[in-house]
């Protein structure tokens, strides 16, 4: 494998330093995460996992040499039903658990795939996703739209998800790792809805440019000039990355299925902080949904093979700043739905009251869906809710990825 690094580095040395030379005043992005996919069955899973770690180190390594910072390593099996078919609950539970430590020695995060791919398959998966999900640090996902409709089967199963891991693990915490996603295509990089349908020995790369999109918003209110500009810059290093990840893919013989550019924050890297740049007042303003369209359109202009969200996300607990504005009620549930119809992403880690029922989980599930559908595009929904919290109260979920909010009513209650 060290040779394996030593070629990769050597390929794009000069590239490098053309790299550095070109953006070294500017905000660089950073890798989110290279997410490898595998296909494993019980037979193979060790073997197949240390082989993705080690690609996982040669495309780190490449990536950070050429600037580029971050690039954790994940990976992503094939839907779990598949290799889970015939095994005893208890069995399949234990299974996952040994791919979930195998993975753990490289201290790669791992996603087990949809429990459902099309309405009619078997639900019997999502009661075993429940089993995994309280008692397994994995990610899971299950789709409730693709080309032919709206899956309202597999909708109701997604709610029943929901609602049953907010009371069968501390906190409601394992919801952190489930995604109900809608016409997402496979090879998407970002959990928790990464999912592929059995051809592995893939890699795909998430990026994480909030501070990107803030640079330029910073200098540029116009639109059309903060359009132009965004787009010029994310074009600049999508070209960069995408340049390394096609000579990892030739060096490894891995397949490279492109790269995810939606400019993902967290923490203090806050994409409420950069859109407010540009709108002039708190996120949720008036503006918030003009800014939306154009770091989508930016994203979706970059000239590299793409995958993924490719839009905006607005994870309301992973973003300082995003969390804040929840609090002080900005933006709503109905905020981000709107925004969503021009951007790409979703309804992301929204803390719910904890009372609130499986009918009205599957509801949000249900417009989420229908706004996927109706304008073809990737959106997903990762809710929280709050087990004992009621309107008002502060969240307490035990992620430090998870910044603490105000829970706030549903759209219709009384506030």
């Amino acid at each position: 494998m060290r040779k394996v690094i030593f070629v990769i580095c050597a390929a794009v040395m000069a590239f490098v330093a053309d790299v550095h030379h070109s953006a070294a005043a500017e905000v660089r992005p950073r890798i989110r995460a290279v997410t490898a996919f595998i296909e494993i069955d019980s037979g193979n899973y060790a073997a197949r996992i240390e082989d993705a770690q080690k690609f996982l180190a040669a495309a780190k390594d490449a990536l950070n040499k050429a600037g580029f910072e971050g690039a954790g390593g994940r990976i992503t099996t094939q839907p779990f039903p598949q290799y889970t078919k015939g095994m005893t609950t208890d069995d399949a539970v234990a299974f996952v658990g040994k791919v979930r430590e195998a993975s753990t020695k490289a201290r790669s995060s791992l996603n087990i795939g949809a429990a459902m791919v099309h309405d009619n398959d078997d639900p019997a998966a999502v009661a075993l996703l429940v089993e995994i999900l309280s008692k397994v640090s994995v990610n899971a996902n299950l789709i409730t739209a693709d080309e032919q409709g709206i899956h309202w089967k597999a909708l109701r199963q997604a709610a029943k998800v929901i609602k049953q891991l907010s009371e069968r693990t501390p906190h409601g915490d394992a919801n952190f790792n489930f995604g109900a996603i809608a016409m997402m295509k496979p090879y998407g990089p970002y959990y928790p809805g990464s999912y592929h349908l059995g051809k592995g020995h893939a890699f795909a790369i998430a990026v994480e440019g909030a501070e990107v999109v803030g640079d330029v918003f910073r200098q540029y209110q116009d639109p059309v000039e903060a359009e132009k500009h965004l787009s010029e810059v994310l074009s600049n290093y999508t070209m960069q990355i995408e340049a390394v990840a096609t000579q990892v893919a030739k060096v490894t013989g891995w397949t490279y299925e492109g790269i995810d550019a939606t400019p993902a924050p967290l923490g203090d890297r806050s994409i409420a902080t950069a859109m407010e740049y540009f709108i002039g007042g708190p996120f949720g303003s008036v503006g918030t949904e003009t800014a939306s369209g154009i770091i989508t359109r930016a994203v979706q202009s970059t000239p590299v093979k793409r995958t993924g969200y490719s839009g905006l996300m607005i994870p309301v607990m992973e973003d300082n700043v995003l969390a804040k504005r929840w609090s002080e009620g900005t933006f709503t549930l109905d905020s981000i739905l709107a925004y969503s119809a021009v951007c790409a992403g979703g309804v992301d880690t929204v803390p719910l009251p904890g009372d609130v029922t499986e009918d009205q989980i599957a509801r949000i599930l249900s417009d989420v869906a229908w706004l996927a559908y109706r304008w073809n595009k990737p959106l997903a929904a990762r809710l929280l809710p709050a087990p004992g919290k009621k309107t008002g109260d502060l969240t307490d979920f035990s992620s430090s990825a998870l910044v603490k909010t105000t829970i706030q009513p549903l759209p219709g209650t009384k506030r």
